[in-house]
C-alpha cells in the first residue's frame, strides 16, 4: 500500500469502535420528503415488501394510510402489531404499542410519522423515543419524515411558509440515521395529487391548497430538503475520504479557495471571487501563505492581514498558512478541504524573477490535476501602494550585523592561519563555510551575508599566491571565489529560512502551550473569583500588557473581579462598552467597528448558551488583533475561560442545592425534635406536676416547695422548646442569606 494513502491508525481504531457499537443497535432508515403526500409511506412499504421477499423478519409496527387505497393494498400479507389504545378525558386514542414491539422484537420494523406526539400516559413523549428504544434493542427501523420536522430546518420553513410546526425530531436523533432516503416530488405533480384527493380528503384538501400547498412554498421546500439531503451525503463522503485517506479531490459540491499574497490588487481578487462564490452558492476560502521573507517585510505582511480582515467581514472563511513551497502548500490545503477551484490573481512579478524564482501559477496549474484553476485580475480599481524601499542601513548593516559579521571572519581567518602550513587550501575554505553556517544560525543572513563577502576577500588576501595581495596569479582561484560566494550566499539564505522557520515553530507551540497550560490549571480550579484571577494571569504573561475579566453581579452589572484595572484605564466610558458587549453578546472596542473610540478590545465570555462575564485587554498598539490568526487564539482564549466559567457556576450551584437540601433536612429534623421528642414529654410533666399541686395543697411545705421548683424549670424548659425553632430558622436563613 502506498504510504502516502494509509488510513491514520488513530482514526481507523476510533471507526472500528463506532462501528463495532453501531453492530450491536438496530440500523435506521430515513424515508425523506420535502411535504406530505409525496410518496415517502408508499416507498417505505415498497422497501419493506422487497425486504420481506429477501427473508427477512418485518412487522409493521404503525403506518397511517391517510385513507388511501393504493398504500393500504401494500399492507397486505405484512405482519401487523395490534394498536394500544389509551384513554384521555374521556377520549379513546390509538398509538403504538411499544412494549409489544420490544416483545415481538422482529429484525425490521415500520413506524410511520417519526415526528408524531404520543397521547398523554404514554412511556414516552414523542414517537422518536419510540424508536430510539426500538434501536438500543437491536430492532432496526424503517421510518418517515417531512423536512418541516427537522428540528433544526424548523425556524426556516416557517420563516418560508409562515407556519410554525409544534412537533419535531432533533438533530442529534436523526444523526444516528444509516441511511437517508429522498422521496422527491415536483410541485405541480404534488398539486395534481392534492386535487385528486391522494393527499388529504375532503375539505382538509382545499384548506392544504389555500394555504400551506402554494406553489412558491413547495418550491422552496423541495430545494430545502434537496439540499439538506445532499449536505449530509456530501458529510459522509467527506468522513470516508479521511477515514481512507483519499487524497484526490471529488467535485461532489463546488468551493472555492482564493490565495491571496501581499499584492495591493488582492482585495480586487478578493471582491471578484466573492461574486464568483454568490453566483455559485458556494463555500469559499481565502488563504494566505505567509513565507519567512513577508515576516521581515511589516508592511508587506499588513497588506495580506488586512486584505484577509476584508475577506472575513465579507463572510468568506479564513486561514493563514505557514511555508516556503506556497504551490505545494496550497494544493495540499486544498485537497484537504476538497476544493473545486483555485482563484488567483495575475502573476504582478518581473519575468526575471519568475525565471529565477519559478511562478507560482505554473507550479499549481502543473501540479493541480483535477483540481481547476482560474487566474483573474478582478473588476475594481484599487488606488496602487507602493512599499517603501527597505532602509540600507536598518535591514542590511545594523552595528551588531557588522561586528558578528567581522568577528566571525577574523576568527576563521586566525583558525585558517595556524592550519595553513598543514593542511590544503580546500579545506580552509571548510572553516570559512563552518563559520557562515554559525553565523547564519545564531544571528542571520544579514551578519551571514557580511561574514561572507568578507571570508571570500580574506581567504584571497592571506591564503591565495601573491599573500597579504588582491592580486590572483592563478585564474582557477577565480572560479573557487566565485563557489565559495555562491555557496555562502546559499548557506545564508538557506539557514536564515531555517531559523524563521524555528522561530514561527517556537511560537506556534508557545500558544499550545499556553492553552493547554490554561485550559488544565482552569479545569482545576473550583472557584469562580479565583477562575477569573487565574485566566487574568495567565493572559497577562502570554500578552505582556492589561487584562481585565469581568462578571454580572445579581442585576447583570458587570464588576471587575480579576485582572488590573488600575492599568487599563477603565473608567465610566470602558464600562459602558464592556456591558454593551455583555448584553449585544458580540465584540467592540479598539480595532472593531463597533465603540471603536474605546481604548480597550472587549470579547463576550460565552457559557453553553449564555454571556457569563466578558474579557477586556488593552492592545500595545492599534492592530494588535488585525492579524486574523491573532484574533481567533483570543476569541479561543475567551472560549476556554467561558466554557469553565460556568461549569464552576455550575458546580458552585449545584453545592448550593445539596446544601439547601441538607439545611431543610436538618431543619426538619430539628423541628420534628422539638415538635414531638421533647415538647411532648415536657407538656406531660406539666400536666402531673400540676396534679401533684392541687392534690399536696395540705401537704408538708417541703414536698410542696419541690414540687413548685420542679414546675417552674419544667414550664421554664417548655417555653424555650417553644421559642428554640424559630431561633434555629431564623439563623438558618441568615446563613443562606451571607451563603448567597
Amino acid at each position: 500500500m502506498n504510504m502516502e494513502n494509509r488510513p491514520d491508525p488513530d482514526k481507523l481504531l476510533s471507526k472500528l469502535k463506532a462501528e463495532e457499537e453501531n453492530s450491536r443497535r438496530g440500523k435506521l432508515k430515513l424515508f425523506f420528503g420535502a411535504n406530505p403526500g409525496v410518496g415517502k409511506t408508499y416507498s417505505m412499504l415498497e422497501a419493506a415488501r422487497q425486504r420481506k421477499k429477501e427473508g427477512i423478519d418485518i412487522v409493521v409496527g404503525w403506518v397511517e394510510t391517510h385513507g388511501r387505497a393504493e398504500t393500504a393494498a401494500l399492507l397486505e400479507g405484512l405482519e401487523t402489531l395490534p394498536r394500544k389504545t389509551i384513554e384521555y378525558k374521556g377520549v379513546k386514542l390509538q398509538e403504538f404499542d411499544l412494549d409489544a414491539a420490544l416483545a415481538r422484537k422482529p429484525a425490521l420494523i415500520i413506524v410511520d410519522e417519526l415526528a408524531h406526539s404520543n397521547a398523554p400516559g404514554s412511556r414516552h413523549a414523542k414517537r422518536w423515543q419510540d424508536v430510539e428504544e426500538l434501536l438500543d434493542a437491536s430492532i432496526s427501523v424503517y421510518t418517515t419524515l417531512n423536512v418541516q420536522h427537522w428540528e433544526s430546518l424548523n425556524d426556516v420553513v416557517a420563516q418560508i411558509t409562515g407556519v410554525l410546526v409544534r412537533e419535531t425530531v432533533p438533530d442529534t436523533f436523526l444523526q444516528r440515521a444509516h441511511q437517508i432516503e429522498l422521496v422527491d416530488l415536483s410541485p405541480e405533480d404534488l398539486l395534481t395529487r392534492l386535487k385528486e384527493g391522494k393527499v388529504y380528503m375532503g375539505d382538509q384538501a382545499a384548506r392544504a391548497a389555500d394555504n400551506f400547498f402554494q406553489p412558491g412554498n413547495l418550491i422552496a421546500l423541495r430545494e430545502l430538503a434537496l439540499r439538506h439531503t445532499a449536505q449530509r451525503v456530501d458529510a459522509q463522503a467527506q468522513s470516508y475520504k479521511e477515514l481512507h485517506a483519499v487524497k484526490d479531490v471529488w467535485p461532489l459540491n463546488e468551493k472555492l479557495l482564493v490565495c491571496i499574497s501581499s499584492s495591493p490588487s488582492a482585495p480586487r481578487v478578493v471582491r471578484s471571487a466573492l461574486r464568483i462564490a454568490t453566483s455559485l452558492r458556494c463555500e469559499w476560502i481565502v488563504a494566505y501563505v505567509e513565507t519567512a521573507s513577508d515576516r521581515r517585510n511589516p508592511d508587506q505582511r499588513n497588506q495580506a492581514i488586512n486584505t484577509l480582515r476584508l475577506a472575513d467581514q465579507l463572510g468568506a472563511e479564513t486561514v493563514t498558512l505557514t511555508g516556503n513551497a506556497v504551490a505545494e502548500d496550497i494544493l495540499a490545503y486544498a485537497r484537504s478541504q476538497n476544493v473545486s477551484k483555485i482563484i488567483m490573481g495575475k502573476p504582478s512579478r518581473p519575468r526575471w524573477k519568475e525565471w529565477l524564482q519559478g511562478s507560482i501559477v505554473n507550479e499549481i496549474a502543473r501540479s493541480s490535476k483535477d483540481i481547476d484553476l482560474f487566474v483573474i485580475s478582478g473588476e475594481e480599481k484599487e488606488p496602487e501602494i507602493h512599499f517603501p524601499a527597505p532602509s540600507l542601513s536598518r535591514s542590511l548593516f545594523s552595528w551588531t550585523d557588522i561586528v558578528t559579521g567581522v568577528g566571525t571572519t577574523a576568527a576563521s581567518t586566525l583558525i585558517c592561519w595556524v592550519l595553513f602550513r598543514h593542511v590544503d587550501r580546500a579545506n580552509l575554505i571548510m572553516v570559512y563555510l563552518l563559520g557562515l553556517v554559525w553565523v547564519a544560525y545564531r544571528f542571520g543572513r544579514r551578519a551571514s551575508l557580511i561574514a561572507t563577502v568578507l571570508s571570500v576577500i580574506s581567504f584571497d588576501f592571506f591564503f591565495v599566491s601573491p599573500f597579504f595581495s588582491f592580486a590572483v596569479t592563478d585564474t582557477e582561484y577565480l572560479f573557487t571565489f566565485f563557489v565559495l560566494l555562491i555557496v555562502g550566499l546559499l548557506i545564508s539564505y538557506l539557514t536564515g529560512e531555517l531559523r524563521q522557520q524555528v522561530e514561527l515553530t517556537r511560537e506556534r507551540a508557545l500558544r499550545n502551550r499556553m492553552l493547554f497550560k490554561m485550559s488544565q490549571d482552569l479545569s482545576e480550579t473550583p472557584d469562580p473569583k479565583e477562575l477569573l484571577q487565574l485566566a487574568a494571569r495567565h493572559l497577562e504573561e502570554f500578552y505582556r500588557t492589561a487584562v481585565i475579566l469581568l462578571a454580572p453581579d445579581k442585576a447583570g452589572t458587570l464588576q471587575v473581579p480579576a485582572g488590573s484595572p488600575e492599568n487599563f484605564s477603565f473608567g465610566t466610558h470602558e464600562a459602558g462598552v464592556a456591558q454593551w458587549v455583555f448584553d449585544h453578546d458580540q465584540a467592540a472596542g479598539t480595532g472593531t467597528n463597533t465603540l471603536a473610540g474605546s481604548s480597550g478590545f472587549y470579547l463576550p465570555l460565552r457559557g453553553l448558551k449564555e454571556t457569563v462575564g466578558v474579557l477586556g485587554i488593552k492592545p500595545r498598539h492599534p492592530d494588535f488583533f488585525k492579524d486574523p490568526d491573532e484574533l481567533r487564539l483570543i476569541e479561543t482564549f475567551a472560549s476556554q475561560i467561558g466554557g469553565a466559567l460556568k461549569s464552576t457556576q455550575t458546580t458552585a450551584e449545584a453545592g448550593r442545592a445539596e446544601a439547601q437540601v441538607e439545611l431543610e433536612r436538618l431543619r426538619n429534623l430539628i423541628l420534628s425534635s422539638f415538635s414531638y421528642d421533647i415538647r411532648e414529654p415536657l407538656a406531660d410533666i406539666l400536666k402531673k406536676c400540676r396534679r401533684l399541686l392541687d392534690e399536696t395543697k395540705n401537704d408538708g411545705k417541703a414536698s410542696r416547695s419541690l414540687l413548685n421548683e420542679i414546675y417552674e424549670k419544667a414550664e421554664r424548659l417548655d417555653k424555650l422548646t417553644r421559642e428554640l425553632p424559630q431561633i434555629i430558622e431564623s439563623e438558618i436563613n441568615e446563613n443562606q442569606g451571607n451563603k448567597t
